[in-house]
């Protein structure tokens, strides 16, 4: 195992920053946010440049590469401000599902739209009534004859209306057990009795999220991923890049505001010297500075176990590299407003705005107190506390 990147992926971090530069976060993410419009214009531009499919199979037009190279993208963007939230829902989650357990028809229709951005597809596993709990998700699936009935609902459901199909977990309406049984499908967003309803959020975001309503929402035989009964392990191994793809842009995001900071530390001069030369401004950002390094080697390390087979050498890595990444990148935005003082609140900075986005990695995609369960209970050997 070795985090001393390649050429390949050194270059692959320089292409893609230029690519961030061009679609930095104050002349075009920011705008675009305060409109409520989607990235489109990067998404196409990073889907052209071959950034969106690098962990995608060569045979279906991907890199052939793996989710660190992926995470590499999601970094490097978000360290212009320019994070794509489908990154890691789209080519990450769903895209690793379909490539591993998908049919070949299922991989020729999806995956090479997922590999060059033409295509995105959703993910839909959060229900209002399971929060957390994702052994108590009501949605159903049913046979009628050779199709499938789902009925059920999801929430915060991010890109529905930038997604052509949502990729839903549900469960078997045989599965009684109190035991998660899920099995995975692709259904279509133009689908018949699908209700899709944006919901009303207080944070500045180019992305939405939505209401899912299904009521029996008749599907083919072939929208069914994978196995019905033994969904379990395809649901997980979507999940790890899923909180690997979370830290890296978590880290871009701290990546962004400290770089922010130690500019105008630079440049701002209080009596004769610079802000950045008094340790009460410089020491809180070369603490960041540690954390976040800390924060990228453990996202690093979760990314070469996954993308090596270690499933659950993965899972804690990644969970472990989610919390960190998430307070790290938090704590740079709070320290990059106070370094600025009130400039850091002001609109040309733009630093407040991203308060709110940022403090999602606290919540999503799985809460820090789910990821603390995680490592007491696999990691230290503790009794399972709920």
């Amino acid at each position: 195992m070795t985090f001393i990147e390649t050429e390949e992926q050194k270059e692959l971090r320089a292409s893609v920053s230029r690519l961030g530069e061009r679609f930095n976060y104050i002349d075009y993410v920011l705008p675009k946010a305060r409109r409520g419009e989607p990235l489109t214009e990067l998404w196409n531009e990073a889907g052209k440049l071959g950034f969106l499919g690098v962990n995608l199979p060569e045979e279906y037009g991907g890199g052939g590469a793996g989710i660190y190279e992926l995470a590499l993208v999601q970094e490097e963007l978000a360290a212009h401000g320019a994070g794509l939230l489908l990154v890691v829902v789209s080519p990450a989650i769903c895209g690793t599902i379909i490539g591993k357990y998908g049919t070949e028809d299922q991989k020729q229709k999806w995956l090479t739209g997922l590999a060059d951005g033409s295509k995105i597809m959703a993910f839909g596993i959060t229900e209002a009534d399971a929060g957390s709990n994702s052994h108590q998700i009501a949605t159903t699936a049913r046979r009628d004859g050779a199709d499938w009935l789902l009925t059920g609902n999801k929430i915060f459901i991010s890109g529905v209306d930038q997604a052509d199909a949502v990729l839903i977990v549900a469960r078997t309406e045989d599965s009684k057990t109190g035991k998660l049984k899920p099995a995975l499908f692709i259904v279509p967003t133009d689908a018949e009795n699908f209700v899709k309803t944006a919901m009303e959020m207080d944070i500045v975001e180019p992305d939405h999220q939505f209401m899912l309503f299904l009521d029996n929402v008749r599907l083919p035989a072939d929208a069914l991923v994978g196995e019905a009964d033994a969904a379990l392990m395809q649901l997980f191994a979507g999940l790890n890049p899923e909180r690997i793809l979370g830290a890296a842009m978590a880290i871009g995001v701290g990546r962004y505001a400290l770089d922010a900071a130690v500019d105008f530390a630079k440049q701002r001069t209080v009596w004769k010297d610079p802000i950045g030369a008094h340790q009460g401004i410089s020491h809180p950002l070369a603490q960041i500075k540690i954390e976040l390094e800390l924060a990228k080697l453990m996202m690093q390390k979760a990314a070469v176990l996954y993308d090596s087979g270690d499933d659950f050498g993965a899972a804690e890595a990644a969970n472990m590299a989610k919390y960190a990444a998430a307070e790290a990148g938090i704590k740079a935005l709070d320290q990059a407003i106070q370094t600025h003082g009130g400039a850091g609140l002001t609109k040309e900075y733009g630093l407040a705005s991203m308060l709110g986005a940022a403090r999602i990695g606290r919540v999503a995609p799985v809460s820090r107190e789910m990821i603390l369960n995680f490592v007491s209970q696999h990691s230290l050997g503790l009794p399972k506390s709920y």
